[in-house]
């Protein structure tokens, strides 16, 4: 028998609830990311004299605008959610 509390079951440890632009965020860091390794490759043949790559290449680059919308997008939804959860629970009867 272990004495170890197993991971996320400690005392009082309750779970953050998933607020609705979570998922947005966590889909514009992986397009950011893959917008900016893309970025990296499509830069290193100019600096080390190579010939330059297509023109799609620098089109895969722009995914890194469109992570940084699709985080901010997230962002300003989960802002928006928890103020409606504020707005609710400080209207609620009997608060102080």
């Amino acid at each position: 028998m272990s004495n170890e509390t197993p991971h996320g079951a400690s005392p009082g440890h309750r779970p953050e609830p998933h607020l609705p632009g979570d998922r947005l965020v966590r889909l514009g860091v992986i397009v950011f990311g893959v917008g900016a390794v893309a970025t990296l490759i499509t830069v290193a043949p100019l600096f080390l004299g190579l010939h330059p790559l297509p023109s799609v290449a620098y089109f895969v680059c722009m995914l890194m605008g469109v992570g940084f919308a699709l985080a901010a997008a997230g962002l300003l939804r989960s802002i928006r959610a928890q103020r409606r959860a504020a707005a609710r629970g400080s209207s609620a009867p009997g608060s102080a």
